[in-house]
């Protein structure tokens, strides 16, 4: 069987996605091309995962509102100041940027680890875009805190979901950015629509009274048994670093690789107020009028029904569609770094049904901000020595792309750094009693930082001496 016909992919085969060379500037992309990809991927499924979370963990509407605003501008900076201007400088992956540093069988292990965890991301918003599409079709799917697949109908429903996300996946950047920017306009809307929409039966008649109602009915500031109580420090870490891979852990710089400047990181900030404060506030209001109706293990599609009919069905199944091809084309171009000379495109494909068998089963969902944290412990060191190679060693005479300069496979200094960081990061969590892995990505980020200027001096040291060639 020719796959490529099955799926009407006879044009993936000259698609160049640049995985091991910098894009040519004749292929950088505009701002407004960044605006629609970003908006799309975080104006998301996941918004109607999350926003519950808050409601659930028992934030007051204070804590709320103060913590999203402040986390999301950190948020937005983050991509700004730290990851756009890596991307731009170096126009790589940062899974081929990273090889250059600590060699191809270092690099192995992170981009096996890394395109699972994109994998597992890409798998929960499968299960979103089916909660909706179970809602549609009358098969009862399961609820945010359910943990097994429940029927063979929901089975189908995330196959032929996640074939739709993997066939787009495969096109590359411009199909992706395409669709998403199809989606983009219209999904705020319904977001917005759906949260106003509900608030006269949770009692708001007004601006007047919508404070107190939030007090009171909404965000209430006590958790729903079984719960653990978050607070304003829980909200704007979990905003700001809730996507600490992407940005100070430089995923995203296999996005931004292709901005004319440092300054399209800016971009993010749509994503972030509209899809990170709006929309998490919104389906907030959803989860609440919910779980005041007695359903309290309600699907992202019943909360998203209950506020805007199949409108906000719709926008469930795009809001999944829109994370989840991205997610899926990063986790290629992961992977790839594995099988240099196998095609891109047949490596997305089998990310896409690796993503869909896991998609199976709800846990993925339910379990959605634990898995994020830990994503962000793995992620966040490996963004330290990036950025630190790229922009500290040349000022400080080390030698940038160590492993890229004397062929090295296995680069010591930087494994040392990314295990020490993680086991430092992950003790503080076990140490402080912590309920909250977010708390850890920046320590874990700074350790790393520290770890890797004096290790790499010493290991760079020692070369110099053994080969007298090693020179900044």
């Amino acid at each position: 069987m020719n796959i490529k016909k099955v799926l009407n992919l006879e044009d993936v085969e000259v698609v160049n996605e640049y995985e091991r060379e910098p894009v040519p500037e004749s292929k950088v992309k505009g701002f407004n091309k960044f605006v629609g990809l970003v908006a799309g991927e975080h104006i998301a499924g996941t918004e109607f995962v999350i926003g519950p979370l808050f409601v659930l963990h028992g934030v007051s509407a204070g804590d709320l509102f103060l913590g999203l605003l402040i986390g999301n501008i950190l948020a937005t900076l983050s991509w700004t100041l730290i990851c756009a201007p890596a991307a731009v400088r170096t126009r790589l992956t940062i899974f081929y940027q990273l090889e250059k540093i600590c060699g191809y069988n270092l690099v192995s292990i992170y981009n096996f680890i890394n395109g699972l965890l994109f994998a597992v991301m890409a798998a929960a918003m499968i299960g979103v875009s089916a909660s909706a599409i179970g809602i549609l079709l009358d098969v009862e799917g399961p609820g945010l805190t359910s943990l097994y697949p429940e029927s063979l109908s929901w089975v189908l429903i995330i196959m032929a979901v996640g074939a739709v996300i993997a066939v787009v996946a495969t096109f590359g950047f411009d199909v992706v950015a395409k669709f998403s920017s199809l989606f983009a306009p219209w999904m705020p809307l319904i977001f917005l629509a759906a949260g106003l929409a509900v608030l006269p039966q949770l009692g708001v008649t007004g601006f007047g009274n919508f404070w107190e109602i939030a007090n009171e009915k909404i965000w209430t500031g006590v958790p729903v048994e079984g719960q653990t109580k978050y607070t304003f420090w829980h909200v704007m870490i979990f905003a700001w670093l809730c996507n600490n891979a992407m940005h100070i852990g430089l995923s995203d710089m296999s996005i931004y690789r292709y901005a004319k400047r440092p300054s399209y990181g800016l971009a993010s900030g749509f994503g972030m107020f509209i899809g990170h404060y709006m929309a998490w506030i919104a389906s907030g209001i959803l989860c609440a009028l919910v779980l005041r109706q007695g359903n309290l293990n309600p699907s992202p599609g019943a909360i998203a029904f209950m506020g805007a009919g199949i409108a906000g069905l719709i926008c469930v199944i795009a809001a999944g569609w829109t994370t989840a091809n991205p997610t899926i084309y990063r986790a290629g171009l992961a992977v790839q770094g594995l099988f240099p000379t196998m095609k891109r495109w047949k490596i997305t494909v089998a990310i896409g049904i690796v993503a869909t068998i896991m998609a199976c089963f709800p846990v993925i969902v339910s379990k959605l901000d634990q898995y994020l944290g830990l994503y962000a412990l793995v992620a966040a060191p490996v963004g330290a020595v990036v950025l630190i190679d790229i922009f500290l060693f040349p000022k400080i005479g080390l030698v940038s792309n160590l492993a890229e300069a004397i062929q090295l496979k296995f680069n010591l200094s930087v494994a040392f750094t990314w295990v020490l960081a993680m086991a430092v990061g992950y003790w503080l969590y076990v140490y402080f009693e912590a309920d909250f892995y977010f708390f850890l990505a920046l320590p874990s980020w700074i350790i790393a930082a520290i770890v890797y200027i004096l290790t790499a001096y010493l290991q760079q040291d020692y070369f110099s001496k053994r080969t007298k060639t090693l020179s900044p």
